[in-house]
């Protein structure tokens, strides 16, 4: 995996990291109905859905897909693949871990849960059939990521 391409996972797991902790303020700010920040005297009332399931969903999705592409530029080093294929492992790990995550926040914004075209047994509309779209690239990223990360890590143990 050359430098650059592991230096883009990093980046933009730093990236997801982040947006995980800007979900998690905004969490916070749901569960109190107000943005309180110390030490202003004073205190903003706001009207986020609270679904503290979805916030959860939403905020652990930024922190385990960021620290995901992290895992895999340094673990680039222990696999042996073509340039293509170190190609399709660079964009199949950003399709999944974005598309995993950004849709996750909108499920807490709109009460859906982007499960099932139609809603499923969950909150129905278009918001949610537009989220369950959204998912299907990152579903078969995450196979083409994962796959490819086995191979080439087993290439590399075979290689020693």
């Amino acid at each position: 995996m050359s430098s650059r391409m592991r230096a883009l996972l990093v980046l933009n797991g730093f990236g997801l990291l982040l947006l995980a902790v800007l979900i998690g303020w905004v969490w916070f700010f749901a569960l109190l109905r107000a943005v309180v920040l110390w030490p202003l005297p004073f205190d903003i009332p706001v009207q986020l859905p609270d679904d503290g399931r979805a916030w959860r969903m939403a905020h652990m999705e930024g922190i385990t897909q960021g620290l995901m592409l992290i895992g895999i530029a340094f673990g680039g080093q222990f696999m042996e693949l073509s340039r293509r294929q170190f190609g399709w492992l660079f964009w199949s790990a950003l399709i999944t871990a974005w598309l995993f995550t950004v849709p996750t926040i909108f499920n807490a914004l709109f009460g859906t849960r982007g499960v099932a075209f139609g809603g499923g047994p969950f909150k129905s509309g278009i918001e949610n059939d537009i989220i369950y779209l959204v998912g299907w690239p990152p579903v078969l990223a995450v196979h083409i990521m994962l796959g490819l990360s086995l191979w080439g890590v087993w290439q590399h143990l075979r290689q020693r």
